[in-house]
């Protein structure tokens, strides 16, 4: 046991850190999460060695202080894959995943697309797993996390993702989670994915919060052909448990997010700015209570019609119903530049009832405090 301590201490010093810890705690629906707990902190150094710590049985805190570039590590595909949209240069093609080009969308054009093969399967993140990221150095390349089949009690922060086949619709996703629990994703920035920044599977996903990340839509392709990423983020699940607080939604033309299945979604404290399209697609099942957040140059905030419910804490006399479910008002949102939301479904706010449920400042501190707060770097 000493050995290991002393081991974990010098390992610290050689990698410039004097201490190693989760900043903060979760707010929300994944309030008390853990993660690897006090375990002595790793540092891969290749990524073979990261796959394997995310991946094991252990309970770990896993320190990134370099980028980890998995492209080229798996090789490449070119296949025959399709242009929905157009074969201009700004445009995003997709790759035949699950004959999703043939089943879907049989009278587009059919493009030779190269992929990078390791793009499109997320690295596995088992149970017990903290993984940080130290000061702004913290990078994955080319390759997400997947959170699946039961995998619980996780916590990612201060780290980004970027660079997944961003030419390529089914290029692969920044973080996926299906089947699991507990989860905390906090100051994590993603840049230039080809399909989900974040995406929530059908299996249920029962508790997770989402908080104070940056999604940035910026890239040189999009299914929009204007540079305005369409997937951000994709919550489809059985009695999912989604608090995103915080967040920083940037540059984007639609999806973003996209809430159906039977997803429960507190989405308090964000700023969406700069679209193209939509920020909201609710579904049916979906169920959105929106508070306290920013609009800036949003057109459309939520797109017609909208098939699920949602509450959006239009006025003080109408927001009073929250206090009998979450133990206060809700807060009304702030809208600048930006297009009509008005609806005041209440009937579901019960399911609120007896969970974690995170706090609400006023949109006015959220327009000075997200766009700089938010992402890897800024704890």
């Amino acid at each position: 046991m000493y050995s290991t301590v002393i081991l974990g201490v010098a390992s610290a010093i050689i990698h410039g850190v004097a201490a190693v810890s989760v900043s903060g705690a979760a707010e929300g629906f994944a309030k008390g999460v853990t993660g690897g707990g006090s375990a002595t902190a790793v540092y891969p150094t290749t990524t073979d060695e990261l796959v394997s710590y995310l991946g094991d049985s252990e309970a770990r805190v896993i320190v990134l202080d370099q980028t980890f570039d998995f492209t080229g590590t798996e090789g490449t595909t070119t296949s025959t894959g399709c242009a929905p949209w157009g074969t201009a240069s700004a445009c995003q093609v997709a790759i035949n995943q699950n004959d999703w080009c043939t089943n879907y969308e049989p009278d587009a054009a059919s493009v030779s697309v190269t992929y990078d093969n390791a793009g499109q399967l997320g690295i596995t993140v088992a149970s017990d797993k903290t993984l940080l990221g130290s000061g702004s150095s913290g990078v994955i390349k080319g390759k997400g996390l997947r959170i699946v089949s039961g995998a619980s009690n996780i916590i990612i922060q201060n780290i980004a993702i970027t660079d997944i086949n961003p030419k390529y619709v089914w290029g692969g996703d920044a973080i996926t989670l299906n089947d699991a629990d507990l989860v905390w994703i906090d100051h994590v920035t993603t840049a230039r994915i080809g399909r989900q920044h974040l995406v929530l599977g059908t299996e249920a996903d029962n508790r997770v919060t989402v908080s104070n990340s940056y999604f940035d839509g910026v890239s040189d392709y999009s299914a929009t052909c204007d540079g305005y990423h369409y997937w951000v983020i994709y919550l489809d699940g059985s009695s999912d448990l989604v608090t995103l607080k915080g967040n920083y939604i940037y540059h984007f033309s639609g999806r973003a997010p996209k809430v159906q299945g039977n997803t429960l979604l507190h989405a308090v404290n964000n700023y969406w700015y700069d679209s193209s399209g939509h920020a909201f697609e609710i579904g049916s099942g979906g169920y959105v209570l929106a508070e306290g957040n920013v609009f800036q140059n949003v057109g459309t905030i939520v797109e017609s019609p909208v098939d699920g419910q949602l509450f959006t804490s239009p006025s003080t006399s109408e927001n009073a119903v929250c206090e009998t479910y979450l133990g206060r008002a809700c807060v009304v949102n702030g809208f600048g530049s930006s297009g009509t939301f008005d609806q005041t479904d209440s009937s579901f706010l019960s399911d609120f009832e007896g969970k974690n449920i995170a706090s609400a400042s006023a949109y006015t501190d959220v327009q000075s405090s997200v766009p700089s707060g938010a992402g890897q770097g800024n704890l």
